[in-house]
């Protein structure tokens, strides 16, 4: 699908730049907050750690480039201050209950182990998407001369794909065949998404 024209679109209207970065935010924040749940009570490593609180950082950072837009806009998460705000609030725990699914068929995993399991997945497709995400997102804003920025977010993710490639080469040999699929339930959902956000600023 191609998003550089809803992008465009967004980016040349203030109101509806301002609800796409606070949109941007609520995804971070929902996405730290994920990885939190998924932590296991005493065994928790280094990258959840740093994962998690960069996500939270990206949120507010996303938060904050509202300040560069002109406007008192977006305050809150209100349905009202996001964009597509179905799609938005349900995404994340649409594809993880989609991931724990297949995960529970293909490994039969429980409790933490399962959690365990579709944080690794669930994120992969996450990164996979920002890592396609951002950058036409930031192609866009250079072409506009905004002065919005999400290079220091790009930075980022391309280094949380590296620490989840590692984590899910240790998962299992089998990884790339399950990723693929995961990718596909997170491409479906995410067309969905883009779809339902083009009607409402058409």
């Amino acid at each position: 699908m191609n998003i550089k024209p809803i992008l465009e679109n967004i980016v040349s209207d203030n109101v509806l730049h301002a609800k796409w970065l606070n949109t941007l935010s609520y995804m971070e924040n929902a996405g730290a907050k994920k990885i939190s749940a998924s932590e296991h009570k005493e065994k928790v490593n280094l990258i959840i750690l740093k994962h998690a609180a960069e996500e939270h950082r990206h949120a507010y950072y996303l938060k904050k480039q509202l300040d560069k837009l002109d406007g008192d806009l977006c305050k809150t998460y209100t349905s009202d201050e996001l964009l597509a705000p179905n799609d938005t609030k349900f995404y994340l725990n649409a594809l993880d209950v989609a991931v724990c699914r297949y995960l529970k068929q293909h490994f039969n995993l429980s409790g933490y182990e399962l959690k365990f399991a579709a944080y690794l997945f669930v994120t992969y497709a996450i990164e996979v998407r920002a890592d396609e995400l951002y950058p036409v997102y930031q192609d866009v804003l250079t072409a506009a001369s905004s002065k919005v920025t999400v290079k220091s977010i790009i930075l980022e993710e391309e280094g949380h794909l590296e620490e989840m490639l590692n984590q899910l080469r240790s998962f299992d040999a089998d990884w790339e065949k399950h990723a693929e699929l995961v990718i596909k339930i997170e491409q479906d959902m995410f067309n969905s998404w883009m779809q339902n956000l083009n009607k409402q600023i058409a």
